[in-house]
């Protein structure tokens, strides 16, 4: 088993707060990564409903609220991930953040569709499941204008993702390939 690992908040009002996530096999997104991100969505997140499918570590729907997000729903299936995620959301008292034990496209099929402003796509690398996902969030998931992150595998091609996301910004670091589109009707 992998140590424990740390992360840390960039910014916001949990700015430098560094947090532990169970040793499981969880990729979470770097620093530098996580920080072009939200630079780029910078004037979308304040009062923002977030969605973080696959959380793992629920690195970016933590950044998110840090941030000024309203709302953040954590979808992580291993379970010790997602205790861990509640126990951060008690821990700094925050509001809005919620955690489903489950696996995303279960998620995604059960839950009634609520409109999301954001949406965090970052799948494990090979799994497959990015492109069930996406289809999924075109079913009534995603708010009018809506940004979708996606990561995957800087090796791996992104598979066709629906024709209605429109990509604005992309990067590459170390092994990682991440895009943010704007996707949901009359995404500007």
């Amino acid at each position: 088993m992998r140590p424990e690992r740390t992360l840390r908040i960039i910014a916001g009002q949990w700015r430098g707060r560094k947090f532990r996530f169970p040793p499981l096999d969880i990729r979470p997104t770097p620093d530098r990564v996580r920080e072009s991100l939200f630079n780029w969505l910078q004037p979308r997140i304040e009062g923002a409903r977030c969605l973080d499918l696959f959380a793992g570590s629920g690195a970016l729907g933590l950044e998110a609220l840090s941030r000024g997000a309203a709302a953040a729903v954590f979808v992580e299936q291993q379970r010790a991930a997602a205790a861990a995620i509640e126990a951060l959301l008690i821990a700094w008292q925050a509001t809005g953040g919620v955690v489903f034990c489950t696996e995303a496209h279960r998620y995604l099929a059960a839950a009634e569709a609520r409109g999301f402003d954001l949406v965090f796509l970052d799948p494990p690398y090979g799994s497959g499941a990015m492109l069930g996902a996406a289809n999924a969030l075109e079913r009534g998931w995603l708010a009018p204008g809506a940004r979708v992150y996606v990561e995957h595998a800087r090796r791996e091609a992104l598979p066709a993702l629906p024709s209605s996301w429109r990509e604005l910004r992309s990067g590459t670091a170390g092994e990682v390939g991440y895009h943010l589109f704007a996707a949901g009707e009359s995404a500007p």
